[in-house]
């Protein structure tokens, strides 16, 4: 993965803005999103009764890095009612594996940052 792997699910502007610009910050942000995803994505289906703290915790995330599409969808499903939330909760998961996948492409280009200094 590289910067040219990069969907545009994640604005790294506002990630860079957020951090001034301090790569070792920005790489610490995005592995603490990556473990959040990890750690609430199971939940991320109606059958399980902390769904929708699921979403919550995942968009907040997601606003923090510059998921918008991600961050939107949350906010769709967070505010459905159980019957009406599993086709959002696909969604959200769609943009959660779009949004990992930059995280991945910009943490790798972070890391070849590192390596010529």
């Amino acid at each position: 993965m590289a910067r040219r792997d990069l969907s545009g699910a994640v604005d790294f502007g506002v990630l860079e803005r957020m951090t001034g610009g301090d790569d070792g910050v920005g790489e610490e942000i995005l592995g603490l999103f990556a473990q959040q995803a990890a750690l609430w994505s199971p939940m991320l289906d109606v059958r399980e009764d902390g769904w929708r703290d699921a979403v919550h915790t995942i968009r907040g995330a997601a606003a923090g890095i510059g998921a918008g599409a991600l961050a939107d969808a949350c906010a769709a499903a967070e505010a459905e009612d159980k019957a009406g939330a599993p086709p959002l909760l696909d969604r959200v998961r769609d943009a959660l594996d779009a949004a990992l996948a930059d995280v991945a492409a910009w943490r790798h280009e972070l890391m070849l940052r590192s390596l010529k200094r």
